[in-house]
C-alpha cells in the first residue's frame, strides 16, 4: 500500500479524467497550490467548501531539546498552518472505503 500522493500522482489522475494534455493538467494543479498559498499568505485563512479550513498560526520561540545528547537549543519563532476538516470531509473519511473515490 502507498502512502504518499505525489503532484505527479495527481496529475496523471486529473489527466485520465479531463483528458487536457498533461503539461495543461501540471500547470493546473501548479495554479491551485498557488492560490492556495497566496491566499493563506495574504488573508491568513483559507475556507474551501465541503473541505476544510487552512488557516496560519504564530509560534513564539521556545527551548527545546536534543532527547539524545540532552543539548537545549532555541526553536526559533514561525508561523504553522493548520487544517481543521469540514464536516463533510470527516464524514467521507470515517464512511466504508469505496475504490471508485
Amino acid at each position: 500500500m502507498r502512502v504518499n500522493l505525489t503532484k505527479k500522482d495527481l496529475v496523471n489522475r486529473i489527466y485520465m479524467q479531463i483528458g487536457f494534455s498533461k503539461e495543461i493538467t501540471e500547470n493546473l494543479v501548479d495554479e491551485f497550490f498557488s492560490l492556495i498559498v497566496l491566499n493563506l499568505k495574504k488573508e491568513k485563512q483559507l475556507k474551501i467548501s465541503n473541505f476544510g479550513t487552512f488557516s496560519i498560526r504564530f509560534k513564539k520561540s521556545r527551548i527545546g531539546r536534543n532527547p539524545k545528547t540532552k543539548e537545549a537549543k532555541t526553536i526559533s519563532e514561525r508561523k504553522v498552518v493548520l487544517f481543521k476538516p469540514s464536516k463533510d470531509f470527516k464524514k467521507l473519511v470515517n464512511a466504508p472505503y469505496d475504490e471508485s473515490i
